[in-house]
Formats: structure tokens, sequence, C-alpha cells
């Protein structure tokens, strides 16, 4: 049996980690703003079992992106 990450918890974290993305972007020097980015970015990588940001990135979009699947009942 597969685990898999609570879905709206993913799509937190994207918009998280793309809010975050964006402070960097635009405050380059700001430590905070890396710090926090560099946070999420991990979360998102153990979340998504990826070693790369952009791996975990891709990954947390396509899981998001895809209907749930239902719940079988036995």
């Amino acid at each position: 049996m597969l685990l898999l990450p609570d879905r709206n918890e993913v799509i937190r974290l994207l918009a998280r980690y793309r809010a975050q993305e964006r402070l960097v972007l635009a405050y380059p020097g700001d430590p905070e703003a890396w710090n926090n980015l560099e946070s999420t970015t991990y979360t998102l990588c153990v979340l998504m079992g990826e070693r790369t940001a952009s791996a975990a990135v891709l990954a947390a979009e396509r899981y998001t992106a895809r209907p749930r699947l239902r719940r079988l009942s036995l």
C-alpha cells in the first residue's frame, strides 16, 4: 500500500513555495527570504520523495493536477 501526501497540503505548500520564490527574486540579498525558501523546498522534496526542488515542484504539480483517486470499498 502506497501512502500519498494530503493533496490540500501539497497545494498549500506549492503556493507557499511560489510566493517565497517570488520574494527571493525580488529581494535576492534577504537572508530570511532565502532561509524560508530553503525550508519550504526541503519540505516539498521530502513530501514528494524527490531530491531536487525542480523535481519536487514538477511531482507536486502533477500530483495536484490529476483527479483524486476514489476510495475503493472492499
